[in-house]
């Protein structure tokens, strides 16, 4: 077992070609992880989703307690949380001796496949006017809440307890609990357009969505980070140090997500003019961008080892944003 022991004990600083770490970043780290500390779990399911699953979703412990180090989570919380992801069906572990490893599940990788996908995609352009309707009156009031989450995430509003719409959007599947034992045979799906002198279902859009919570979230996301990348701008790309791109990197992600989370990502149409959510967008793609290289060099220092290199991102992670090789 000699590969999987020196994969252990390998002591890769995570630093690599790129510039000197900036002071200012440091403690603009330093505040942000103070002020809002992340949950390791949700913290290491963003690591995951963003940074390991484009390389193959595989890594050693070892590498991961060195990669979550930065962030001030220490080696007996990355244990716990990956334990935590294994028992609820995000990843698989194999034991090397004294070691372990740890790769994605089929269903984990559905599920960052699924969740991700709405973090890079580019916005919906167009709307031809068209809404998915889901009655669930027949569904047992037990199974209503759980459908009703899964509905949420998937961009539907309320008007009523059992009454969901959504925009609809060829490229939006419906979420897996429309197909559940139970709740399936008790659903009424239905496609509906406006009519001529009938109340407009784009009314319902105050309605449906707390549109307004979110605009505000989106909004003290862009001041929290506006500042941090400008720093990052103004130095120029390839000039970072590749260990502070990967960290706010993934604190951008982290905290994108969770707004992203509440926004039923409705087409430009039926949102407000100053609506933030472009600009998040446009902010997440730009740093993106500007420091993926970097980002990436800190990933290759951080997992290799002697035996065996980290392995280089899929072509997906290239096309994130709209494509990775745009300026910023």
């Amino acid at each position: 077992m000699r590969q999987e022991k020196s994969v252990s004990h390998s002591t890769g600083r995570g630093r690599d070609a790129g510039g000197a770490p900036d002071p200012l970043v440091a403690r603009w780290i330093k505040r942000t992880l103070k002020a809002d500390p992340p949950r390791a779990k949700s913290l290491i399911v963003t690591v995951w989703g963003d940074a390991l699953a484009p390389h193959g979703g595989t890594v050693w412990l070892a590498g991961l307690i060195r990669l979550m180090a930065p962030f001030g989570i220490n080696e007996r919380l990355v244990r716990t949380s990956v334990f935590r992801l294994a028992q609820d069906g995000w990843l698989d572990a194999a034991t090397y001796g004294r070691v372990s490893r740890y790769r994605l599940t089929r269903e984990g990788t559905r599920r960052f496949d699924d969740a991700y996908r709405r973090i890079y995609a580019r916005p919906a352009d167009g709307w031809d006017g068209t809404w998915e309707l889901v009655l669930a009156d027949a569904v047992p009031p037990a199974r209503r809440g759980a459908l009703r989450e899964e509905l949420r995430w998937s961009g539907f509003g309320a008007l009523g307890p059992a009454v969901f719409l959504r925009p609809a959007q060829l490229d939006r599947p419906l979420p897996g609990a429309v197909d559940a034992t139970g709740v399936a045979e008790n659903l009424l799906f239905a496609m509906a357009q406006d009519f001529p002198g009938r109340k407009a279902l784009a009314e319902a859009v105050a309605t449906a969505w707390d549109l307004t919570m979110v605009a505000a979230d989106y909004r003290r996301f862009l001041q929290r980070f506006g500042m941090v990348i400008d720093r990052f701008r103004a130095k120029g790309q390839g000039t970072h140090d590749p260990q502070q791109c990967f960290v706010v990197r993934t604190l951008l992600i982290h905290a994108y997500r969770r707004v992203l989370l509440r926004d039923p990502l409705l087409p430009a149409a039926l949102l407000p003019l100053d609506w933030p959510g472009a600009a998040a967008y446009a902010l997440c793609r730009n740093f993106y961008r500007l420091t993926h290289r970097s980002a990436e060099r800190h990933l290759a220092a951080t997992l290799s080892n002697a035996h065996e290199k980290f392995p280089p991102a899929n072509a997906a992670f290239y096309d994130r944003f709209g494509g990775l090789n745009g300026k910023a």
